[in-house]
């Protein structure tokens, strides 16, 4: 399947999250989605990242703006996750990547000569029509947040 491509509607999917609920785009309906995908619960990068946008929170609620997390952890890592940060924000649950290969993501990495499948650091802003309408792939974790916030604030 094709990658979502920015100006599309982003096609319907449900994930388990931590609320305990399946959670699909579509539910925020009128709001902006931050959907940021992000390889593994509880690692130096994925928790800064966590933190910073657990940090901005109040602003993208400003903007009216909701924050998805989205990794191949299992709901179990999240809660301690979650618990561990103080998150505010929704995790789901990919264990079978379908939402990973829809938007991309999920790639073949290199780490000290090892090739393995994980997540690419990505985030995507889908607007209140339920389009997307920006992409950050490759992401770099310093200034991120603040990036994607500047973007949600000029939609």
């Amino acid at each position: 399947m094709a990658d979502v491509q920015v100006g599309q509607v982003v096609p319907e999917f449900r994930l388990p999250a931590s609320n305990g609920e399946e959670v699909a785009p579509s539910d925020f309906k009128g709001k902006k989605v931050v959907l940021y995908f992000y390889p593994k619960d509880m690692t130096p990068g994925c928790t800064t990242e966590a933190c910073d946008f657990r940090d901005a929170h109040s602003q993208f609620e400003e903007e009216n703006a909701v924050v998805l997390g989205i990794s191949p952890d299992d709901l179990k890592s999240h809660h301690k996750f979650i618990d561990k940060h103080s998150l505010p924000f929704l995790l789901l649950e990919d264990t079978a990547h379908e939402v990973a290969n829809l938007f991309g993501v999920w790639k073949l990495k290199k780490n000290f000569g090892k090739e393995y499948m994980g997540i690419e650091r990505s985030t995507f802003v889908i607007d209140e029509e339920g389009k997307l309408a920006k992409e950050w792939r490759k992401v770099k974790v310093k200034g991120h947040t603040e990036e994607v916030l500047e973007f949600v604030k000029s939609l």
